[in-house]
């Protein structure tokens, strides 16, 4: 094996089929299939047409990874695939493919966290991951403050939201002032053309008292949808741009400040953001700048690295591989709950197949 270990990754967690391939921290294929526009006409991913196009789109998009990086599949050190957190159905897909080509390549698999992977994507832009470095994670279903160490072994979470995710949040929002679906890129382009300070929207747990690395934004969705709902109920006009960039603020504000103390809390000089909402340019504005005062280094991704895709879990599996963790067992199944502490769900009897071969007798 090369010293730096060739890995396929596939992530099916949600409603984007992506596969990545990755040699140690450079990636050489990201590619993905989206059904977002499956999803559009109901305001809202559909579980059950998110694992159908999962099955039509799995072959051709690993078909492709492998053309775009110029490698064969024999040439693979590891098959890495999203094992949870994610929606059940989909989650499956994925699994089921990886134990497939892992089978019949007959390759080491491993069944990685998806929080973990949005966490190590970033190696493959910005080099290897300092140890510490607190990780703010921010998508359609998690809003988290992570402590990460060795990303393989050992990550820690130190806050999540309550109620209503960021991107959930953004969705909301954008369907209560018909913008469509998915609500976070609408959002941020309406936003540019307004004023952030227009309206004076709440900033959820951010109280003396209140959890110090928590979130919530259920009140904040809440609030703006009032506030919407009473123009309209007054023959008003509402103002879409400056609603969404008060709103954006708001969520940029507290997501921002409570990452920036979390860095301070725990005395760790390195932030990194990722997910979907980590894609919003007001995000990265104000992180930057408060960054910059306190003195912490801030890591972000690309825009197209930091949604759902299989480059992040293709550079976990390298990491995996690298590090030498366990591979996973060919009873490798799918954890719609899976804790983040669990970065990977290694193999109980050694090598996957000698436990397939066993598993078969």
């Amino acid at each position: 094996m090369a010293d730096e270990p060739l890995v396929l990754g596939i992530e099916t967690s949600c409603d984007e089929t992506g596969v990545g391939i990755v040699r140690g921290t450079t990636l050489l294929a990201d590619a993905v299939a989206s059904s977002v526009n499956d999803h559009a006409r109901y305001g809202g991913v559909v579980p059950e047409i998110a694992s159908r196009a999962h099955l039509e789109a799995m072959v051709p998009t690993i078909r492709r990874a492998l053309d775009t990086a110029g490698v064969k599949a024999s040439d693979l050190d590891g098959i890495a695939v999203t094992a949870g957190p994610g929606l059940a159905g989909a989650l499956l897909v994925g699994v089921s493919a990886a134990k497939a080509y892992a089978w019949a390549l007959d390759k080491p698999l491993y069944g990685v966290n998806h929080l973990a992977s949005h966490i190590c994507v970033d190696q493959l832009e910005h080099g290897r991951l300092p140890e510490p470095t607190m990780a703010l994670l921010v998508s359609g279903g998690h809003s988290s403050l992570l402590l990460s160490g060795d990303i393989t072994a050992d990550v820690r979470p130190l806050g999540a939201t309550i109620d209503d995710a960021a991107g959930e949040a953004f969705d909301k929002v954008a369907r209560v002032l018909g913008l469509g679906f998915p609500g976070g890129p609408v959002v941020d382009r309406m936003a540019r053309e307004g004023d952030g300070k227009a309206i004076a929207f709440p900033r959820g747990l951010n109280n003396a008292g209140d959890p110090a690395y928590d979130f919530s934004f259920s009140g904040l969705k809440t609030a703006v949808a009032r506030w919407v709902e009473a123009r309209r109920r007054a023959g008003e006009p509402v103002p879409v741009a400056d609603v969404a960039a008060s709103f954006q603020e708001a969520v940029t504000d507290v997501l921002t400040r409570k990452a920036v103390r979390a860095c301070k809390d725990n005395d760790v000089d390195h932030l990194m953001i990722g997910g979907g909402v980590a894609a919003n340019s007001r995000l990265r504005e104000m992180a930057q700048q408060r960054c910059d005062k306190a003195g912490i280094v801030l890591r972000v991704p690309r825009p197209g690295l930091c949604t759902d895709n299989g480059a992040m879990v293709a550079a976990l599996g390298a990491e995996m591989v690298w590090r030498g963790r366990t591979p996973s067992s060919f009873d490798l199944s799918a954890d719609s709950s899976l804790p983040v502490t669990e970065t990977h769900v290694p193999g109980e009897h050694g090598s996957f197949h000698a436990h397939a071969h066993e598993a078969l007798k």
